[in-house]
């Protein structure tokens, strides 16, 4: 018996329903239920609004997306709290929220998020266990991380909650797509030693050359990080911080600020490239994709492992709770292309991970898959997903495997209790 998936039923129900047009059969009523044949026509002018960091509002991604799926996707990319913002405060303004994990909190009390359900996923039992139940491998750092891991905010306790499940439901409040584990990044060619704790980028020898990410949530454990390495203060929860943690991490920055330690904060992807390749930064918080970007340059650039670990994040997508009908269809398509392979694989060529990396497997190169996921010397020359080479035969990615990387995420990018607080003391300082 030939299996016919859900998306092949509308792509075929749209041949079908001009076969039925065209024979001025199968005609309804306003008032009758709209058949599959309906559905199908009608999916064609449907258009999802993407608002999203602009990680994955890229154009390929779209074409692609159009292409397989055949309606409109429209992208917004938008800096990370104003994505927040707008997922708050002008839910008519969005279909589609790309976002990542640690925004949940913030986001998901709004109500503006329709919970996805599980069943309706053709692939999330194929998802990895990081988002599911935090569990790597035994005995892996990741099982215990500190902060907002996906795990605590992956699910809902039902359709009509806003509060999350300590365990899976089949209520989820994103679908993920891609995550990695972040550090610093350097100039091999520039520092002039060997670069292996966090706390290096309070070091004397970098002073006025080294930059921070200045995004309250992702910027604090950064700083928490670099602190606690340099033997300066500890935290008991370096995700959930007490306001008293709060205020002496901020005094320290402040006083490394005005001793002249850092030459820029960045808010954007491209900000943090620029800085590195320029050379006007040489030990910096980074993104593994900034990395790749710089090696795309043909500017050497080197990223962790360090020895306290790394801060981890996450992104997926969720639905508006304004869609229903056609529009809800459409949502659920995309969710399950985005599961499906080709989206991993090239957010992968980048040096994201896939949440479904089995699929993505299927449409990367065996040295792709060598090279990204299980930490081998490149077999051949490494291109990344515009044609820019980034590693050569022989290289191994910074970090190793897979395991390696993600298992050795030790915090994550976090909402605390004290957001507000937070929030205040990092302006403070970036004021300062």
């Amino acid at each position: 018996m030939v299996k016919i998936t859900r998306r092949k039923l509308i792509q075929g129900g749209l041949a079908t329903g001009a076969f039925l047009a065209a024979k001025g059969c199968g005609t309804t009523t306003s008032n009758e239920p709209k058949s599959p044949e309906f559905n199908a026509n009608k999916i064609k002018d449907v258009t999802l609004r993407f608002i999203g960091t602009g990680v994955a509002q890229v154009n390929e991604i779209k074409q692609k997306a159009e292409e397989d799926l055949g309606f409109t996707i429209e992208m917004t990319p938008l800096g990370t709290d104003e994505n927040n913002k707008k997922a708050i405060t002008q839910p008519k303004q969005w279909d589609i929220f790309d976002g990542e994990y640690f925004s949940l909190p913030l986001v998901v009390p709004s109500g503006n998020l329709q919970p996805i359900d599980v069943k309706k996923i053709k692939d999330f039992d194929k998802v990895v266990p990081i988002f599911t139940t935090g569990k790597l491998y035994e005995n892996a750092p990741v099982n215990t991380s500190q902060g907002t891991a996906p795990r605590k905010v992956m699910f809902l306790k039902g359709f009509d909650s806003t509060e999350f499940a300590d365990s899976p439901t089949d209520w989820a409040t994103l679908m993920p797509f891609q995550y990695n584990a972040d550090t610093l990044g350097w100039r091999p060619d520039l520092v002039g030693t060997e670069v292996t704790s966090w706390a290096q980028l309070f070091d004397e020898t970098f002073k006025g050359k080294t930059a921070l990410l200045d995004i309250p949530s992702i910027g604090i454990m950064d700083a928490a990080m670099v602190t606690e390495a340099a033997g300066m203060m500890t935290f008991g929860d370096k995700g959930n911080m007490t306001r008293e943690e709060l205020d002496q991490v901020t005094k320290i920055l402040i006083d490394q600020k005005r001793q002249g330690q850092f030459r820029a904060f960045w808010k954007t992807f491209d900000e943090s490239v620029n800085l590195m390749a320029s050379g006007e930064v040489v030990l910096q918080s980074m993104w593994s994709p900034a990395v790749t970007a710089v090696q795309g340059r043909g500017v050497q650039c080197q990223y962790g492992p360090l020895a306290e670990g790394y801060r981890g994040w996450g992104g997926g997508v969720g639905i508006s709770r304004n869609l229903s009908g056609i529009q809800l269809d459409a949502a659920y398509e995309y969710l399950n292309w985005m599961a499906e392979g080709w989206l991993g694989a090239f957010l992968g060529r980048q040096g994201y991970y896939s949440a479904t990396p089995e699929n993505a497997k299927k449409y990367m190169e065996d040295h792709e898959w060598a090279y990204w996921y299980e930490g081998q010397p490149a077999p051949q020359e490494i291109v990344d997903p515009f044609g820019k080479t980034i590693a050569q035969q022989g290289d191994v990615r910074d970090g190793g495997s897979f395991e390696e990387r993600m298992g050795n995420v030790v915090c994550w990018n976090s909402v605390m209790d004290e957001q507000p607080y937070l929030v205040q003391k990092w302006n403070e300082f970036i004021a300062a």
